[in-house]
């Protein structure tokens, strides 16, 4: 209840403090520099097409697109060379990685910014240019967009959705008032090249790269900022194997980055602000919380059956109640429609439960040392087909 408390205190705080490191500010300019755009791609023939067109449709006028095919084994980087835009670049390595991939990008990118898009992203045409913004302020080396959920028609689509706006971007709101923003998603960021260049490029030493490169960046001390109008449409995972795959992933590779970076929380400056706030959050809301989370409802579920049923039931439906509450903020201030609300009662006698075992699986194999390769979701290239269907909320944000 805390926890949500302070996500909402903290939303609002950010509502009201945008300006700060955005264009309009009488310091800051607006940023038209080029950009190079880096595309990684393994076997994504479903989207990659989508995905370019919508970068060269986008009303940023000067970039570059660098797609690095990984290896991939289908038509991927023939499609892309067949777009025949002498803004498309394609490179071919044997595959190696999306880590890899990047900083093969990088080392051939020719501007100095450089934005990271998922090879299944579909921009908005105006996202391209309001991501790049924040970075007028000398002190900002990364920028995350506003990661929405493409393929959201299903209910396991419409679940994530909800946990997209209601926990991701909710918590990057808080994340960007408190100066710990723990990861710049790879479906949409923006960074400055020498800062990229200055901590080593991507590193190869987790499966979540992009929130090792996140801390990496903090260590260096740049700042990392969340642009909500800068939106970009993603495809989630369809079936609830594809689910877990992905989140083991990611939980993992961000146990392993937590611990690689822990000597943040000894730091001064952004790095030891990251560390102390960043960290501390993530150790409790992400790891112990979820740990202990499943006791609390066999608590729930005993005091049903054996207990005080009515006392039993008026707490769960209190806290679905504010959780309710804060969601549909959430959702206001993403621009979405609050009919989306209707899922989040059932999501909480599946999917999470479903988290909260990924986060058990995750700190059973971290502590165990064992080693997870990097695993890609299968594409249907459903994100572009759908994105089309919803409403343009990046309008929507820029209006309010």
């Amino acid at each position: 209840m805390l926890r949500l408390l302070m996500l909402t205190v903290f939303a609002r705080a950010h509502v009201r403090r945008l300006t700060r490191f955005r264009p309009g500010s009488p310091w800051l300019r607006e940023v038209d520099a080029p950009v190079t755009v880096l595309v990684p791609a393994y076997n994504e023939e479903a989207g990659i097409e989508s995905t370019l067109h919508s970068l060269l449709a986008s009303t940023h006028p000067y970039l570059e697109v660098i797609v690095i095919d990984d290896g991939s084994t289908d038509q991927t980087a023939d499609l892309a060379t067949w777009i025949n835009d002498p803004r498309v670049r394609v490179i071919r390595q044997p595959n190696s990685g999306k880590a890899a991939a990047l900083n093969t990008g990088l080392a051939n990118a020719s501007y100095d910014i450089v934005v990271m898009v998922d090879a299944d992203t579909v921009f908005e045409a105006d996202a391209l240019h309001r991501l790049i913004q924040p970075l007028a302020h000398p002190a900002v080396g990364a920028v995350s967009g506003n990661t929405k959920v493409g393929n959201r028609r299903g209910l396991l689509g419409r679940w994530q959705h909800l946990e997209y706006v209601f926990g991701f971007n909710l918590d990057r709101r808080m994340f960007e008032v408190l100066e710990c923003m723990p990861t710049v998603p790879g479906a949409i960021g923006a960074f400055r090249r020498d800062a990229l260049l200055g901590v080593g490029g991507v590193s190869e030493d987790t499966p979540a790269e992009d929130t090792d490169l996140t801390m990496a960046l903090w260590r260096a001390g740049w700042r990392v900022i969340y642009e909500e109008s800068a939106v970009a449409w993603t495809e989630v995972p369809t079936s609830l194997r594809q689910l877990w795959r992905q989140r083991y992933r990611w939980c993992y590779g961000t146990l392993q980055a937590m611990w690689k970076h822990r000597g943040a929380v000894r730091e001064v400056g952004p790095a030891g602000r990251f560390g102390r706030r960043g960290l501390t959050h993530l150790t409790l809301f992400q790891v112990i919380l979820p740990l202990i989370a499943p006791v609390v409802d066999l608590f729930a579920l005993y005091g049903v059956l054996f207990q005080d049923h009515v006392q039993s039931l008026g707490v769960w439906f209190a806290f679905l109640a504010v959780q309710l509450l804060c969601a549909g903020y959430a959702l206001r201030l993403d621009g979405e429609k609050l009919r989306a609300l209707w899922s989040m009662p059932f999501q909480l006698f599946v999917y999470r439960q479903l988290m909260y075992l990924v986060v058990i699986q995750s700190v059973v194999a971290f502590l165990g040392g064992t080693r997870l390769k990097w695993q890609r979701m299968q594409r249907s290239g459903t994100a572009a087909t759908e994105q089309l269907r919803q409403p343009v909320a990046a309008k929507e944000l820029s209006s309010r």
